[in-house]
Parts: structure tokens; C-alpha cells; sequence
């Protein structure tokens, strides 16, 4: 009789070599783990839900088709991110390209046109919300290079070194980049905090 395995206590590397092997319960256990971290590193680069849930599916996509390129010579999740980050930056890239167009050319009277939200939030909570909308747009008006240092490292906790694989940039440059990303967000944020 087969061994029961718990995939919880099994490392990210130990995942996917089993996943490599065609256990496919490892892929949903790297997805279970990654799921939410990878959203929330994308939602910061292309900002917006449905984007972010578009290259999300898209990562893991790329990890069921493209398994047997992971080589454990970096760990999975600098692997990951990689994808993540580059499939994020193609999105920003294509959507520069469309057309921006303003809603006002479709009003035929020239008037605004507004869009109600129902939706009924205690002060507390349109508080946080408008602190942490204006804490992404700071994020957002960042430079692409000190941006994805900022966010890897502040917002998802990667330590400098997996920054630097990820990114493929020196750790001296990476540290550099969090720096001097931080005291731009520090200076943009200062009037509201």
C-alpha cells in the first residue's frame, strides 16, 4: 500500500520535482501556496483585478506546461516570481499600446457620466481603503526598476537575495533601488501621513 503524503510539509522544491514526475496533487499544492503571494506582486505592476487574475492563470499556466525547464539551481519560488514578473511586465507593455480613450466622447449631451456604487462601507473601512489606494498610486508613479525592488521586498518579504535573482540585478543594486525607492514613497506619502 502506497505511503500517504502530506504535500503541507513538503518544500517548494520537493513539490516540484514530484510535480516534474507527473504528481499532479504537488501542482495544486504549489498553487494553494503561491496563489495569493503572486497575485498580490501583480495586482502592484499592472493594477487591476482582472489583469492581476489574467497573468495570475497565466503563471501557473506556464508552470504546468513548462515544469520540466525548472532546474534546482535556484529555488522555485525565484522561478516563479521570474514568470510572474515578466508575464506582468508584457501586460503593461500591451496595454500601453491600446488606445486610451475617455468615456466623455460617448456622453452625447456632454454631461459627466457617473457610475454609482451601491455598495455600503463603515467610515473605518473608506478610511483604510483611501489610505491604502493612495499608498498603490504612490507605488504606482515609482520607477518600473525601484517598483519591483520596492514590492518584492516590502510588500511580499523576499530577502535581497532572491530580489536579486529574480530581477537578475546585483544584490548592491538591488539594496540601492529599495533604498532609493523608499525614500521616493516616503516624500510622496509624507502630506498624507
Amino acid at each position: 500500500m502506497a505511503e500517504e503524503v502530506d504535500y503541507a510539509l513538503l518544500t517548494d522544491e520537493e513539490l516540484i520535482a514530484r510535480f516534474q514526475d507527473n504528481d499532479i496533487q504537488s501542482f495544486n499544492e504549489l498553487v494553494k501556496r503561491y496563489k495569493d503571494p503572486l497575485y498580490n506582486f501583480i495586482f502592484r505592476f499592472v493594477n487591476g483585478h482582472q489583469i492581476a487574475e489574467d497573468v495570475l492563470q497565466e503563471t501557473f499556466l506556464r508552470l504546468y506546461k513548462n515544469r520540466d525547464y525548472y532546474k534546482e539551481i535556484a529555488k522555485f519560488s525565484t522561478w516563479i516570481y521570474t514568470i510572474a514578473g515578466n508575464l506582468a511586465k508584457t501586460e503593461l507593455r500591451r496595454r500601453r499600446r491600446r488606445q486610451i480613450f475617455s468615456i466623455h466622447n460617448y456622453m452625447e449631451d456632454g454631461k459627466d457620466f457617473e457610475i454609482v456604487d451601491d455598495e455600503r462601507n463603515p467610515e473605518e473601512d473608506v478610511e483604510g481603503r483611501n489610505l491604502v489606494a493612495e499608498i498603490q498610486k504612490a507605488i504606482d508613479k515609482l520607477p518600473e526598476t525601484f517598483k519591483q525592488a520596492v514590492v518584492l521586498r516590502d510588500i511580499q518579504g523576499l530577502d535581497y537575495e532572491e530580489i536579486s535573482s529574480i530581477l537578475q540585478t546585483p544584490l548592491g543594486t538591488v539594496k540601492s533601488r529599495i533604498n532609493r525607492g523608499r525614500a521616493r514613497l516616503a516624500k510622496m506619502l509624507k502630506p498624507i501621513l
